[in-house]
């Protein structure tokens, strides 16, 4: 199936519920806001991506205080069929839809697959909460929508390795969002989006396809550029602690290194 085939697959789900997804975005607006859609592409083609995705051993270990997970963003190396997907996201009808449900204007993707790709997260992997970073590669575009799609069959929340959101912040209770099967999350990211993984409870490979869209404006007025920050949950004081630390380091040096000390290495490079 072709990049543009699968575009219109997902344009045509998004255009079945439209209206639906459009009055659930707008009543979370102001916390956090998201949507999610489910049986986003025919079941077929939704496993055959499953089965493309690399094995960990052919992705990048992440694994630190903030998170442990493997990605994979450099596309040549992996199944074109993976590719395709990625870019259908970055289709410009499909951005603009996107985008019409969520009430933004002036909404991009992101060739480079800045902090987007591939996901794999196998038992006991994790992402603390946190913000993302808040610009693009070359601190010239505000993030403002994160994309991620699930494709890991009979993946149920008991697995863990759910998304979660935090809409009050750290200090009240978070709400999950189950990453189910053909599932397609779309969320705001601003100052305020906290939103973590929970640790995989399960032998198997919780599998997402993560994208990106970016604006000339903050979604929030109040928003300041920021590194991705990580923080530790109510039951972590010590990681929460050095942490903060950790934030407040990289922050500083991006402040004498616009660009950072080295560029970020996870970008697709054509």
């Amino acid at each position: 199936m072709t990049r543009d085939e699968i575009s219109e697959l997902i344009l045509l789900k998004l255009m079945q519920k439209k209206e639906v997804l459009k009055h659930d975005f707008k009543s979370r607006r102001k916390e956090i806001g998201y949507f999610f859609i489910d049986d986003l592409l025919p079941e077929e083609l939704a496993l055959e991506i499953h089965n493309k995705f690399p094995t960990t051993d052919e992705a990048v270990r992440k694994k630190n205080l903030r998170e442990f997970k493997f990605t994979a963003y450099q596309m040549d190396q992996y199944d074109s069929l993976l590719e395709d997907l990625i870019y259908a996201f970055q289709d410009e009808k499909v951005i603009q839809l996107i985008s019409e449900i969520c009430g933004l204007k002036e909404v991009y993707g992101d060739e480079n697959l800045y902090a987007g790709g591939l996901s794999l997260m196998g038992k006991d992997n994790f992402l603390n909460p946190h913000l993302d970073n808040s610009h693009d590669k070359d601190r010239e575009r505000w993030r403002v929508l994160n994309l991620l799609y699930y494709v890991t069959p009979n993946w149920t929340i008991e697995n863990g390795g759910n998304l979660e959101v935090w809409p009050n912040g750290l200090k009240q209770a978070q709400t999950t969002i189950e990453s189910k099967f053909n599932r397609l999350v779309v969320m705001t990211t601003h100052q305020k989006s906290w939103h973590s993984v929970s640790k995989v409870l399960k032998e198997d490979i919780r599998c997402c396809v993560s994208n990106y869209y970016f604006s000339k404006q903050p979604l929030l007025e109040s928003d300041t550029f920021h590194v991705t920050t990580f923080r530790g949950r109510s039951s972590e004081k010590v990681k929460d602690l050095f942490l903060r630390l950790d934030t407040t380091l990289r922050s500083n040096i991006r402040k004498l290194f616009k660009k950072g000390m080295r560029e970020n290495p996870h970008q697709y490079k054509k």
